[in-house]
């Protein structure tokens, strides 16, 4: 299992210095957000970046972006479609509407189900997956909601990004990522209260060390856990947390 970053983790940092944070954080894969380091539509700096990442050994495994299936404009996908290829990313990371599942009529649900498999298909004709964020006030915010979304969506180009919701039980969250195989390839890693402080990820050790042990123990796909939101924004806790990562994942996890 590869480890990275997801780099909206420091929007207050620009692209080389990311770069060089992961490097002395021992990462080398990352997703690049499409707010700030890789803006929606700029393609140079897409390339840019994509020339950075490969000088410092660093894989572009995602693209970041914030196009929220069901709700964008239809041809607002067309430029996030030509960021992530400039950028080289495998995939580009997406949002499931902007309603959570108790909120959303029938309606909702279809209109976002036909426009994941509308950009799974577009982005399928350039060998580019689409990532559905699992994420709060969204349709992936429980795993029977975001289950029948993909089932509804029907398009193999679809595959979940995985986090755990804040304050989440371990053992729930280990029911999630395992019914999300084989599917899921990426989960963002960052350990939180329930009230949404940061901790040092080895504080989540109870969740986390179960849930990546599962993912890592499989041989079926490449996978990655890219770290995100450190306390203070800091990426001397960065490296930190890095450390804790990399000892979990090379002492032995034994899949639940």
């Amino acid at each position: 299992m590869q480890t990275g970053l997801v780099s909206i983790t420091f929007r207050q940092l620009g692209v080389d210095d990311v770069l060089g944070v992961m490097g002395r954080a021992g990462l080398t894969a990352v997703e690049w957000g499409g707010d700030v380091h890789v803006p929606v539509g700029d393609v140079a700096a897409a390339e840019r970046t994509a020339a950075a990442s490969a000088d410092h050994g660093v894989r572009v495994v995602a693209y970041g972006s914030y196009y929220r299936a069901g709700d964008h404009e239809p041809g607002e996908f067309d430029d996030v479609l030509r960021s992530a290829v400039a950028l080289g990313a495998p995939r580009i990371r997406v949002w499931a509407g902007t309603l959570g599942s108790a909120e959303a009529t029938a309606e909702h649900r279809g209109r976002v189900a036909a426009d994941l498999r509308r950009i799974a298909g577009l982005a399928g004709g350039e060998g580019v997956e689409i990532a559905v964020e699992h994420h709060p006030n969204t349709l992936t915010d429980t795993l029977e909601s975001a289950l029948e979304l993909y089932a509804a969506a029907d398009h193999p180009g679809l595959r979940p990004y995985w986090q755990p919701r804040l304050g989440q039980h371990p053992d729930d969250a280990l029911r999630e990522a395992t019914a999300l195989l084989p599917g899921l390839v990426t989960v963002h890693v960052f350990t939180w209260t329930a009230a949404g402080e940061r901790l040092p990820l080895a504080d989540g050790a109870a969740l986390w060390t179960p849930v990546l042990g599962t993912l890592a123990g499989r041989d079926d796909a490449e996978r990655y856990a890219l770290l995100e939101f450190v306390p203070g924004d800091d990426p001397e806790a960065l490296v930190r947390d890095a450390v804790t990562l990399r000892e979990w994942l090379g002492g032995g996890l034994t899949p639940s």
